[in-house]
């Protein structure tokens, strides 16, 4: 007997429909699974196995070919072992079901026949409903994941013998209640971190709202304790919300990489992630004998924070030169070709020498003009391009530490953001851009031209400073966003002067003594 059942394997954040063929004949014996299976779905046999005798089913001795079409497509996981149990029991008549053409199926057997989560929910109940399935049946566990996507029914099921059941009407089935207009009621939650919470720090927190306000990256650099990692754990509290196209972009990525939890629905904050100085190029990058997102893709429509920057490998840290420009990225290897969507905003951290002391205003510094340099080196000058605003983080100081004044809050920045960012969507309108830092050459023409004073006080610094033609198109993002924020048309000599400021940390004019 032939039957075919419905499910669906990822590729990069999307997924593409998969058909389970289960073909069952008197001649021969054993399970067979074809279509280029991973070790992990050749396995499923001794689970189904299991699952069957512990579920009251039996695993015929007969020729049973299993086909996961289409036949060239790689499939790992082991979200087809409900696909392929469901196949075989209707092709055995087992059980007799009409449900089959419309549903979709995705869950892991454990022996018992307990029904796993798996990741990747999301996407796939995308696909189902996309490809005009009545309803999906997915693990409990991954329910609340699944009821966020309209139009399809989710159910929920705990075991193999409970999906039978339901399969052959003997028990009626409970579908899960579409959340997304609730969870999207949360995507401007309350955050934990305050800037108010950060004593002194203005010029550093000028420097925060302006690269929030327009997408741009940001280097800081300072000495031990002198507050960087606090700054820089309180970005995502300035940032815009997230639209709910972003948020479910965002819970695609962590689906697929199984970062959602199980009691977890949308992504409704936008996520900092803050890998070890030990991570390898794979894991920040993405990719793997399994393709997985990487840090990168796990910070999209967030930040991604590298905490002393130096001391990341140097080809780890030169891996992000291509995502930092064209904010995705393409994995080929011999195998497979994934794109992960990597729009993320960097905000990195460093000492400022190999003592951390150099420019402090109390701590004298050991290091050498020229042991100085050889720490800035190892970031490489072109990665170093790709980062707008480059800003010293000096120590408060004790009076401003025990200061009862309280700071301006992360909402009150936060409005002047959002201001200034829906000034930037009404001008990118009709372009696949939606902040000043993602603009190109040709748009910086048209959006940020310069007056006389302007070109010629950006020509002069640019020469002075030694910048790179890069650096020069960089300065230009952030005078456009300063301008942004200020409600101003042009671009006027205050802001080429205020973002020319944020270049003075370029390594040609570090460490002079």
């Amino acid at each position: 007997m032939f039957i075919r059942v419905n499910s669906g394997a990822i590729s990069g954040i999307d997924a593409v429909e998969v058909t389970a063929e289960i073909n069952v004949a008197s001649g021969g014996i054993g399970l067979f699974i074809v279509g280029l299976p991973d070790n992990t779905i050749k396995e499923s046999h001794e689970r189904i196995q299991a699952a069957f005798e512990n579920s009251g089913f039996k695993l015929f001795a007969k020729k049973t070919v299993v086909n996961l079409a289409p036949a060239d497509l790689r499939k790992e996981g082991s979200q087809y072992d409900l696909a392929i149990a469901i196949g075989i029991l209707t092709a055995t008549e087992q059980i007799h079901t009409k449900m089959l053409d419309d549903s979709m199926f995705i869950g892991e057997l454990s022996l018992n026949g307990t029904v796993r989560p798996v990741k990747g929910v999301l996407p796939l109940v995308a696909l189902a409903r996309k490809r005009g399935m009545k309803r999906i049946f997915v693990p409990m566990e991954n329910i609340t994941e699944g009821a966020v996507v309209e139009g399809i029914e989710c159910i929920g099921v705990n075991t193999l013998l409970e999906l039978c059941e339901i399969l052959q009407e003997h028990i009626p089935y409970e579908v899960a209640e579409n959340t997304i207009r609730v969870e999207a009621e949360r995507i401007d939650g309350e955050f934990v971190e305050d800037f108010a919470d950060v004593k002194g720090q203005v010029y550093v927190k000028r420097a925060l709202e302006i690269a929030a306000a327009g997408g741009h990256n940001v280097i800081m650099i300072g000495s031990p304790g002198s507050g960087k990692t606090m700054l820089a754990r309180r970005m995502p509290t300035i940032l815009p919300p997230m639209t709910l196209d972003e948020a479910l972009e965002t819970t695609k990525i962590h689906s697929v990489a199984g970062k959602i939890g199980t009691n977890k629905g949308l992504i409704t904050q936008r996520p900092f992630r803050a890998p070890h100085h030990l991570t390898s190029q794979v894991a920040l990058i993405g990719g793997g004998q399994s393709p997985q997102p990487g840090e990168v893709s796990l910070a999209n429509n967030g930040v991604l924070f590298l905490d002393e920057m130096p001391e990341f490998g140097r080809n780890v840290l030169e891996v992000l030169r291509q995502p930092l420009e064209d904010r995705h990225i393409t994995i080929s290897r011999a195998k497979y070709s994934v794109d992960y969507p990597a729009r993320f905003t960097l905000i990195a951290s460093m000492n400022p020498c190999p003592c951390g002391y150099y420019n402090h205003p109390t701590k004298e510094c050991t290091c050498s003009a020229a042991a100085v340099h050889r720490y800035m080196s190892h970031i490489s000058g072109p990665l170093m391009d790709r980062i707008d605003i480059h800003i010293e983080v000096v120590p408060v100081s004790i009076s401003e530490m025990t200061s009862e004044e309280r700071a301006e809050s992360s909402a009150e920045v936060r409005k002047r953001v959002v201001a200034a960012r829906n000034i930037q969507l009404r001008r990118f309108e009709g372009l696949d851009i939606h902040c000043n830092a993602m603009m190109n050459s040709s748009m910086l023409r048209k959006f940020a031209p310069l007056d006389k004073v302007c070109s010629t006080l950006l020509e002069n610094a640019m020469s002075r400073l030694n910048l790179s033609a890069r650096a020069y198109d960089r300065i230009i993002k952030v005078a456009r966003t300063i301008a942004d924020l200020e409600g101003k048309e042009q671009i006027e000599p205050h802001h080429i002067t205020e973002a020319i400021g944020f270049r003075s940390l370029d390594r040609d004019t570090w460490g002079a003594r």
